[in-house]
């Protein structure tokens, strides 16, 4: 029965293909799930430009004026909650992650070495 089960599934112990098919299957699922939260972060974006340039002309149009905070209070609170969705999407380390890191390393690196010489 077990013999089956492994011919069935192309299982060889050998070259562990059914284990590899597994980890690239879980890979792109990770994938695709990953860019559809990025979709969802860029339609939030677009929806969020649209209605509030929609939102603080009304205002403008109707007799509000733009030095005023109630016009940009819809955009400055909901730009709050875009900036985490943001954050939730590409991570607290989109700004400072290790290439960021890396980089200014090797940057201050290069420049305490010119002035040592």
């Amino acid at each position: 029965m077990e013999l089956k089960a492994m011919e069935q599934f192309n299982y060889n112990p050998e070259n562990n293909q059914l284990e590899d098919k597994i980890r690239h299957e879980e890979a792109y699922l990770r994938a695709k799930k990953k860019v559809e939260k990025i979709v969802g972060f860029y339609w939030h974006l677009a929806s969020y430009i649209i209605i509030n340039i929609v939102v603080i002309f009304i205002i403008v149009y109707s007799g509000g004026s733009l030095k005023s905070f109630a016009t940009y209070s819809t955009a400055f609170f909901w730009g709050i909650g875009l900036l985490f969705h943001g954050l939730g999407v590409f991570g607290p380390d989109f700004l400072f992650g290790k290439q960021w890191e890396a980089k200014k390393i090797k940057e201050f690196m290069d420049k305490d070495k010119q002035d040592w010489q």
